[in-house]
C-alpha cells in the first residue's frame, strides 16, 4: 500500500512539474526553457485566457455612505461639556475626558510639562499606586491611557457597557486627584530623558524640531511638545501640581462617551462620576500666542557628525483648524505626500531610489498650523532631495492635479476616515478634534462630502497661498561634510550649526553667545 501511495505521489509530483514548464517556460531550477512544438499550443491558450485580464487598476470605487448620529452635547453646573454618540448593537463603550489645554500651556523653559502631567495621572490617584490603578482598569476589561498633544490632553478608557459606571469612578479619580508622587515622577523623567536621547540621535527627528522653530519661531507651538534633555531636568513637583491645579478643571474639560450609551445615561453617568469637580474661582489662564517670527535661517544645515544619513525636512505655515482652507489643505496634503503613492513617494523613493520613505503631513492647530515633508536619505543625495522636495510643492502650486490623481487621494482620505469610525475609540477621537476647537459637532458626518466637493482649482489655489517657495524653512541633518558644500551652492544662504552645541530651548537653536559654535 505504502509503495502504491508513494508511486501515485511521484506521478503527482511530475505532472506538477511538467504544468509549470510549460506555463512558465521556466525549468524547476530557474533556467530558461524553450518551447516544444506540444508546449506551444497549450503556451498560446494560457495567453489567450490572459488576454481579458486588465493592465491596470480598477477606477475608485464610489465614496462608502456614512451613518453617524449627530454627537448630543449637555453641560454639567460646574462646567463639564457632556458629548455622547450612541451605537447601539455591541455593549461597548469609549470615554474620553479631554481637556481643551496641551503642550502649547507650557512655561517658558519647561517644555514637556503638559505631556509630562498627563502621563503621571494614572501612576497614583486617591491613594491609589500605579500598579493598583493599572490592575483596576484591568478588572473592567481595559486599560487606561492618557498623553497630552497640541490644544488638548486626554485620558481614556474603553469598557463594556456593564462596566462603564465604576470606569468613569476611576476616570475621575486620575484626573480629579492623582498624587504626582516625588518617586513616580522621578521615573518618568528618566524616562522621558531616555526617550529624547535616543529621538533626538535621528536625524529626521531632530531635522522636525528644527523646522517647527523655524515655522513658529518663539511661538507655544515652536517647542518640543515632548520636552528637550534640559526642560526635563529642570521640572519639579510643584511645577506638575502648579499646572493641574491651572488646568485640570471642569470648565476646560470635556467628557465624550461613544457607543452602547443614550444621552440621558451619558449626562446622568456624567454627573454621578464628575458632579462633584469643582470649577475654581479664577478665571482659565491666557493661551499664549501660537507663532510669532522666526529667528531662523530659511535653508539650515546642522552637522550631526558621523550620521550614516540625513534628515530633510521642508516645511511651511499653515492655516488654523477653524480656518475655511481646511478641507483644500486636507486633499492637497494627500496629493503631496499623505500616502505610498503620492507624488512625493513617487519622486523620491520610487523613481530615484532614494530613500525608503517620504511623506508630508498637515497639522492644523488652534490659532496656526504646519506643513512639514519629510524624507530620510544618504547624505550625498540631501541636496537633490531638497530640490525634489521644493519642486513638488511648487508643482502642486502651479498645475492643476489630474482628475484621476484626484479622485484616487480622496478615495484614501475617505477610506481612512471611514476606517477610523469603525471603533468607539476612533469615534470618539474624531468627536474630540471638533469638540476642542469649538466647531459644529455634526461636521463628523460631513466629512465625506466635504472632501469630495474640493476641486483641482482649489488644491491649487491653495498650494500657492501656503506652499510659496519663499517662505520654505528647509531643515537638513546629518554628516554635513558631504552635502553641506553642495546645498550652499544652490542656497548660498545656509547656515550651518553643530549638533553637540545647540540649545533645544532656544527660539535661535543657539546658546548665548560664547557658548555654542555657528559656521
Amino acid at each position: 500500500m505504502k509503495r502504491v501511495i508513494r508511486l501515485r505521489l511521484a506521478v503527482f509530483t511530475a505532472i506538477l512539474i511538467a504544468a509549470f514548464v510549460i506555463v512558465s517556460g521556466c525549468a524547476p531550477g530557474g533556467a530558461p526553457t524553450r518551447p516544444t512544438a506540444a508546449a506551444a499550443p497549450a503556451s498560446a491558450a494560457s495567453t489567450a485566457a490572459l488576454d481579458g485580464f486588465p493592465s491596470s487598476a480598477p477606477a475608485p470605487g464610489p465614496a462608502p455612505q456614512l451613518s453617524v448620529p449627530t454627537p448630543s452635547a449637555q453641560t454639567l453646573a460646574n462646567g463639564l461639556q457632556v458629548i455622547s454618540v450612541r451605537r447601539a448593537g455591541l455593549p461597548l463603550v469609549t470615554a474620553q475626558l479631554v481637556l481643551r489645554s496641551g503642550g502649547e500651556m507650557d512655561p517658558p523653559r519647561l517644555a514637556g510639562l503638559a505631556d509630562l502631567t498627563a502621563n503621571l495621572l494614572s501612576k497614583g490617584a486617591g491613594g491609589q499606586s500605579a500598579p493598583q490603578i493599572a490592575a483596576a482598569a484591568e478588572a473592567l476589561g481595559g486599560s487606561l491611557s492618557a498623553a497630552a498633544g497640541w490644544d488638548e490632553s486626554a485620558v481614556g478608557i474603553t469598557v463594556t457597557t456593564p462596566k462603564l459606571p465604576p470606569a468613569l469612578h476611576l476616570l475621575a479619580e486620575v484626573v480629579c486627584r492623582p498624587d504626582f508622587s516625588a518617586a513616580e515622577l522621578k521615573r518618568a523623567k528618566a524616562q522621558a530623558a531616555d526617550d529624547l536621547r535616543l529621538m533626538l540621535s535621528r536625524p529626521t527627528a531632530l531635522a522636525s524640531l528644527a523646522a517647527s522653530r523655524g515655522v513658529f519661531g518663539s511661538g507655544a507651538y515652536g517647542h518640543s511638545r515632548s520636552g528637550t534633555p534640559a526642560s526635563i531636568a529642570r521640572i519639579t513637583r510643584a511645577e506638575v501640581q502648579q499646572l493641574h491645579a491651572r488646568l485640570y478643571r471642569p470648565d476646560n474639560a470635556i467628557l465624550i462617551l461613544t457607543g452602547d450609551v443614550t444621552p440621558a445615561q451619558a449626562l446622568q453617568l456624567a454627573q454621578a462620576s464628575f458632579g462633584h469637580w469643582q470649577k475654581p474661582a479664577l478665571p482659565l489662564p491666557l493661551r499664549p500666542v501660537g507663532s510669532t517670527a522666526s529667528r531662523l535661517p530659511a535653508v539650515l544645515l546642522i552637522d550631526q557628525r558621523g550620521a550614516g544619513q540625513a534628515g530633510v525636512i521642508a516645511a511651511h505655515a499653515a492655516p488654523s483648524r477653524r480656518h475655511a482652507d481646511y478641507y483644500a489643505g486636507l486633499v492637497a496634503n494627500a496629493v503631496l505626500g499623505g500616502s505610498y503613492s503620492a507624488r512625493l513617494n513617487e519622486e523620491i523613493r520610487i523613481k530615484r531610489g532614494l530613500s525608503y520613505g517620504a511623506s508630508s503631513r498637515l497639522e492644523p492647530l488652534g490659532d496656526a498650523g504646519l506643513w512639514l515633508a519629510a524624507a530620510q536619505t544618504k547624505n550625498p543625495s540631501a541636496p537633490q532631495v531638497v530640490a525634489l522636495m521644493l519642486g513638488e510643492f511648487k508643482r502642486l502650486g502651479s498645475q492643476l492635479v489630474d482628475p484621476q490623481e484626484l479622485a484616487a487621494r480622496k478615495a484614501a482620505l475617505i477610506g481612512a476616515y471611514g476606517r477610523s469610525l469603525e471603533t468607539t475609540a476612533g469615534l470618539a477621537e474624531q468627536v474630540g478634534k471638533l469638540a476642542v476647537y469649538g466647531l459644529p459637532l455634526d461636521g463628523i458626518g460631513q466629512y465625506i462630502a466635504r472632501v469630495q466637493a474640493v476641486t483641482p482649482q482649489q488644491v491649487e489655489t491653495y498650494a500657492h497661498k501656503y506652499l510659496d517657495a519663499t517662505g520654505s524653512k528647509v531643515v537638513v541633518v546629518g554628516d554635513a561634510a558631504r552635502f553641506a558644500a553642495a546645498i550652499r551652492q544652490a542656497y548660498p544662504q545656509a547656515e550651518l550649526l553643530q549638533s553637540t552645541a545647540l540649545d533645544l530651548d532656544s527660539p535661535s537653536l543657539q546658546p548665548p553667545a560664547g557658548k555654542g559654535t555657528a559656521h
